[in-house]
């Protein structure tokens, strides 16, 4: 039963406007990667300097906000920069009953992402989403690997590169082709088409390429072949896994990897972002639906999420499910993967973010 009056603060990140790591991108080509205008952010300045996954979270915290509203609670916003004070300030301020946070990085910084959240705990006021410890630990893609494998859950054979003279495939038992990322991003941050490599050379430049952009170690692993799954998942106790959402690459141009790189998820009009197409539910066997499902819940759990996530998976061609990725604070936009999934089990936006709402509060109740 909803919360007449509840008083909800929406709280995101401001796009960041710098050239720091990750906001300008250099390819393994030599080329900066091209970002495309999305909003009046974008259009009022050079399009190179704009992170569009960040970008994203304006249009998603404007439905999010209607959303609630449209639904009887009362809100206020607030939009992070680098000054904590004034986040402090704002909550001593507006006392809000439940925080939604929207906060995917702090000043480019996509690690600060879970000390955003340490205050809120800090200052003990429930928040939706995940806990601190379970968004540093899913930001570290190694060590979400780790936790998974220990418990049985398949991810691709995987070893860490911090220079290019350290990368030994043959050596850790890895087969070609490979895939090259970032090992502390989001958001397919770092991801694009060069990232699938299939020779040394080729793999070689990846590397240093992602330690370049990016000055972190840059994470190696397998290429699966095959579909790629998006598992929507709400609640606690009793979560609900919703219908399996399914990016088809088949409009992809020849040639191109089927993988959602950074292009494909963010940047309209680029060939990558046409050519990748969500659909739910995804035509699977009922067999394989049910052991995605189990994967991708186990995962959540392992993880330690709570509210809601979004379980990314390979099925390949034996059906087995591959999990790449556990993101504990995914978009949640009207046209994203999670709102696609919540459609397909009969909620409406407005119902999935109460959802969501209810949930948290729920919790922090308990």
């Amino acid at each position: 039963m909803m919360l007449k009056m509840t008083h909800i603060a929406v709280i995101f990140n401001e796009p960041t406007i710098s050239t720091d790591k990750g906001r300008m991108f250099i390819s393994a080509e030599g080329q900066v990667g091209a970002l495309a205008s999305h909003s009046e952010i974008v259009t009022s300045m050079p399009s190179h300097l704009v992170d569009m996954s960040e970008v994203g979270v304006i249009e998603e915290r404007e439905q999010v906000e209607k959303a609630l509203q449209d639904k009887g609670y009362r809100t206020s916003l607030f939009n992070i920069d680098g000054d904590i004070k004034r986040l402090i300030k704002f909550i001593e301020v507006q006392k809000p009953d439940i925080i939604f946070n929207l906060c995917e990085s702090l000043m480019g910084e996509s690690l600060h992402e879970m000390h955003v959240a340490g205050i809120y705990e800090l200052m003990n006021v429930p928040y939706t989403g995940a806990a601190t410890l379970a968004l540093g630990t899913c930001l570290d893609k190694v060590r979400t690997k780790d936790i998974l494998r220990a418990h049985g859950i398949p991810t691709a054979k995987h070893l860490i590169s911090t220079k290019i003279e350290s990368c030994h495939v043959a050596e850790a038992g890895m087969h070609f082709p490979l895939i090259v990322k970032p090992i502390h991003e989001d958001a397919s941050m770092g991801i694009e088409n060069s990232s699938v490599v299939t020779t040394i050379p080729s793999l070689q430049r990846q590397i240093a390429a992602i330690i370049k952009s990016f000055n972190e170690p840059a994470l190696v692993e397998e290429y699966i072949e095959g579909r790629e799954l998006n598992v929507a998942i709400i609640g606690n106790e009793e979560p609900m896994v919703l219908p399996i959402s399914e990016i088809d690459f088949s409009k992809l141009p020849p040639g191109y990897p089927k993988i959602v790189t950074y292009n494909a998820k963010w940047v309209e009009g680029t060939p990558e972002y046409t050519g990748t197409v969500g659909t739910c539910p995804a035509p699977l066997e009922r067999a394989v639906e049910e052991r995605v499902k189990e994967v991708a819940l186990k995962a959540y759990q392992l993880m330690e999420i709570r509210d809601y996530a979004r379980v990314d998976i390979r099925l390949d061609a034996s059906n087995t499910p591959y999990v790449l990725e556990v993101n504990p604070n995914p978009d949640i936009s009207c046209d994203a993967g999670f709102a696609r999934s919540a459609r397909a089990a009969g909620m409406t936006f407005d119902d999935m973010i109460v959802r969501i709402v209810e949930t948290a509060l729920e919790r922090s109740r308990r």
